[in-house]
């Protein structure tokens, strides 16, 4: 069966997007209750194998000027077949996200793939600042 993308709230399952989050480098630990709140809050699109969630990918943005791109998954024995790729795309496609002015992501593996897809590394580093806490789910 083809995949099937979904940008639906309910369609999306907390339980498989909590399982792989909370053992992922970047959100270790997570409590469920995060991950639900996360959901509810972005704008969100899964990826779907019949009725099996094998991808996610979460935008939180204003839909007018700016959005961060968040939580980009496609479980283990999904990968390598474009699933990441067709998220990503219809994200960037999405009506309520054209012409925005910036985009952002923090990755520490996947900068191939983003960059296939126009992404570049920030062009002036010194005008970016963060508040980083990476253990927070696990104190």
């Amino acid at each position: 069966m083809a995949t099937r993308l979904s940008f639906d709230r309910a369609e999306q399952q907390i339980e498989v997007i909590h399982g792989y989050l909370s053992r992922s480098y970047w959100a270790e630990g997570i409590p469920r209750a995060t991950v639900e709140k996360a959901v509810a809050n972005s704008l969100c699109v899964g990826a779907f194998d019949g009725a099996a969630q094998i991808g996610f990918a979460r935008l939180i943005t204003d839909r007018a000027t700016f959005a961060y791109l968040a939580d980009v998954f496609v479980l283990e024995s999904h990968r390598g077949q474009g699933v990441a790729r067709a998220m990503l795309e219809a994200l960037d496609a999405h009506p309520e996200l054209q012409g925005l002015r910036r985009w952002a992501l923090f990755t520490r593996d996947m900068q191939p793939l983003y960059a296939r897809l126009g992404w570049e590394a920030y062009p002036h580093p010194d005008r970016l600042m963060v508040r980083d806490i990476p253990d927070i789910y696990t104190r």
